[in-house]
């Protein structure tokens, strides 16, 4: 059965961006409508796509309610079987879809997939943000086949296998219409950052599965809306991964799980203070304090929601990378 496809890509003031990026999105995803999702922008974004691109169609959100109001905004009138979410500074290839529309086709349980993610400035490498498929460890801590924090791995073809995944990231995320409607779309609490990893989690708890493909090859720029340097970046991600924990971990688990990232953030803060990065330390604090000030309204969406045991790799990232010095996949 044929699969109408829905390749939407969220634009906030991306100009730039979209005139080096989106030729290559029109020229090799034809078996795809293409969407501008533009997030409330004042630059002239949505004029060059009306005078450079008259095929591909804009949606035009009132406000910028970053990643995750973005997108489901935008996806609540579109009917398509799949959507790809893609990030405004994404490279793709020739023949990028087609990997994804097979693996969709050949298990009815397949939510979503995540292609092979390398870094648009050093095309050798992982890029951070996916890398060759997300996973998830004991206490919570994100990694990635390729890339351990931020430590990033040369691409040799190392893992060049499809196999199942925990998370598949928010640059190139291809998802199922029913089974994103069904699992509750992205979170719009999060505005951004980390969203990707909570929808994931859901498909997991919901008894889906996530693939990696290493045959659909993207290049991404990555951290061309917020960079690591950033210290709101750094307030999103503390928050929100403590976000994912209280939604998602199984009862049995959720006091220490919590309890010991607590104690992690802490240390973390205050390396950022002996680093004298003031302004990452002050964001670990606000990412705490927004933390509790919403926690009532996330445990009750944690009552909505399944959790399910075993969602994690049983090792720590944290102690492997940085007590043991493992920094590569593999060494785990």
């Amino acid at each position: 059965m044929k699969q109408a496809v829905a390749v939407v890509i969220l634009n906030w003031n991306g100009l730039d961006l979209l005139k080096e990026f989106l030729p290559e999105v029109a020229k090799y995803s034809k078996k795809a409508n293409v969407y501008v999702a533009d997030n409330a922008s004042t630059d002239a974004s949505v004029e060059f796509v009306h005078s450079h691109f008259p095929n591909i169609k804009i949606i035009q959100n009132k406000v910028n309610g970053g990643y995750a109001k973005g997108y489901n905004d935008a996806l609540a009138g579109l009917t398509e079987d799949i959507f790809i979410l893609l990030n405004s500074d994404v490279k793709v290839t020739p023949n990028w879809l087609l990997p994804i529309l097979k693996i969709f086709k050949k298990d009815e349980n397949i939510a979503a997939i995540q292609p092979k993610i390398l870094d648009y400035k050093k095309p050798t490498h992982f890029e951070y943000a996916g890398a060759a498929g997300g996973f998830i460890d004991k206490i919570g801590y994100p990694y990635c086949r390729g890339r351990i924090f931020d430590h990033l791995e040369e691409d040799t073809g190392q893992y060049d296998d499809e196999i199942e995944i925990f998370w598949a990231s928010g640059a190139c995320l291809a998802i199922k219409r029913d089974k994103y409607l069904e699992v509750g779309k992205l979170d719009e609490d999060y505005f951004a950052h980390q969203e990707e990893i909570d929808i994931c989690w859901r498909l997991y708890n919901h008894g889906y599965k996530v693939v990696y493909t290493p045959d659909s090859v993207i290049y991404h720029m990555g951290g061309a809306t917020l960079n690591s340097m950033n210290p709101k970046k750094t307030f999103l991600n503390f928050r929100n991964s403590l976000f994912n924990l209280i939604k998602n971990v199984p009862s049995n688990k959720i006091i220490s799980v919590l309890f010991l990232r607590m104690v992690l953030d802490g240390i973390a803060a205050f390396k950022f203070l002996f680093e004298l990065k003031f302004s990452h330390f002050l964001a670990v604090f606000q990412a705490h304090m927004s933390f509790y000030m919403q926690l009532n309204k996330f445990l009750k969406k944690r009552k909505k929601l399944p959790q399910k045991e075993n969602y994690y790799t049983k090792i720590s990232v944290v102690c492997r990378n940085y007590g043991l010095g493992q920094k590569k996949f593999s060494d785990l």
